[in-house]
């Protein structure tokens, strides 16, 4: 009698009469685990922390509740700048969040969430899944006893909120913003002052004057923190965070004992949590960017002379640290060259397609979408 007759699919329930013979077989290809998940996120930020409450149900669902993973929002086990050591050194068995949190560990993995000026959300996963990239990541990673797979994006995010109007790189000089990582050493270059504050001091630190500007996510999760009241000026893009990516990591022993069905589901809980999250994104920012402004906030384009003083700032910032750091060189260089030939694609279509619709849309005489 062939396996397929003992077994359900996903190899977890036995056929009518077979139990006795398959039972070791079951098993041992699918294990009864409970796992934690600390994510990076505070459970307000719903579409965020919602990945993981997404994941470990669809982890659970696929494995007939024998794969049991409780998340956790930041600091109910671990707090965010701590969780990268705690999935490590196995404190717990996995965690959300984007690589660029780390970037003082390493510069490196801030290419694993997003740099300024790399890709938008179409192109970054066409890099991790198709490109080649998360086989460079996880190689860059096993050194730190950790195993990733993408997790989800946020799409492009806003530029922040600036209590008066910057027009040119001068009106960044001595800046106070709130922005770390990467983008931080992007904006020191051209003249601001980074500032790191957790999301709950952002606020008082507005009103108090303590900063000048902070940049959080976009709309939707903008709206929940009241910013428009006392940093009215509104603006994007986000050049930092063209398509800031999230990931699940795994302690790397804790993945390797996983059975191969087990990383299979994973992958497949994963790549179904991220999608929801950029799709949230995309259908509640809008709604919520009416809202912000019919409340008070004044949209703002960054201008062209500081969009491409922050890209120069970028690629010197690069330069800098490639030639110090042979993994950022490896895996920027990678990305970079992915990049390009995605925009040479980009240009002829996707651009050209989005450019005439936001026109139409916007023309009183042009064909109007239906």
């Amino acid at each position: 009698m062939k396996r397929r007759e003992f077994l359900h699919v996903g190899g977890v329930g036995l056929a009518a009469g077979a139990s006795v013979v398959a039972a070791p077989a079951i098993a041992q290809s699918a294990p009864e685990l409970k796992w934690r998940l600390s994510s990076t996120f505070p459970k307000s930020l719903d579409t965020l922390f919602g990945a993981s409450d997404s994941f470990a149900k669809y982890c659970h669902e696929m494995t007939d509740g024998r794969w049991q993973i409780q998340p956790f929002a930041a600091g109910e086990i671990v707090g965010m700048p701590q969780a990268l050591d705690a999935v490590s050194n196995g404190t717990v068995e996995m965690i959300h969040g984007p690589g660029y949190y780390y970037v003082g560990r390493d510069p490196t993995l801030a290419i694993m969430a997003d740099i300024p000026f790399m890709m938008n959300a179409r192109q970054r996963n066409a890099w991790l899944y198709e490109g080649g990239a998360q086989a460079l990541i996880n190689e860059f990673l096993a050194p730190l006893n950790v195993y990733a797979i993408p997790g989800g994006n946020t799409g492009t995010q806003m530029g922040g909120w600036f209590r008066k109007e910057v027009k040119t790189v001068a009106d960044l000089q001595g800046l106070k913003f709130r922005i770390a990582g990467l983008a931080g050493q992007v904006l020191a270059k051209m003249g601001a002052v980074p500032q790191q504050l957790p999301g709950g001091d952002i606020y008082p630190a507005l009103e108090r004057g303590t900063i000048d500007a902070a940049e959080w996510v976009g709309p939707y999760d903008d709206e929940k923190l009241g910013f428009a009241k006392i940093a009215p000026f509104y603006y994007y893009p986000g050049f930092w965070e063209g398509a800031p990516g999230v990931h699940f990591w795994f302690g790397k022993g804790k993945w390797e004992e996983l059975p191969k069905a087990y990383k299979q589901i994973a992958m497949s809980a994963a790549t179904q949590a991220g999608l929801e999250m950029t799709a949230k994104y995309d259908a509640r920012n809008p709604a919520a960017l009416r809202r912000l402004v019919a409340g008070g906030a004044q949209l703002r384009p960054f201008s062209q002379e500081i969009l491409e003083a922050g890209f120069k700032a970028s690629n010197e910032l690069y330069d800098e640290i490639s030639a110090k750091n042979a993994n950022f060189k490896k895996l920027y260089e990678h990305a970079r060259a992915f990049r390009n030939e995605e925009y040479l694609w980009w240009q002829v279509a996707e651009y050209t397609f989005d450019n005439f619709m936001i026109r139409a849309r916007l023309s009183s005489s042009g064909p109007a979408p239906r």
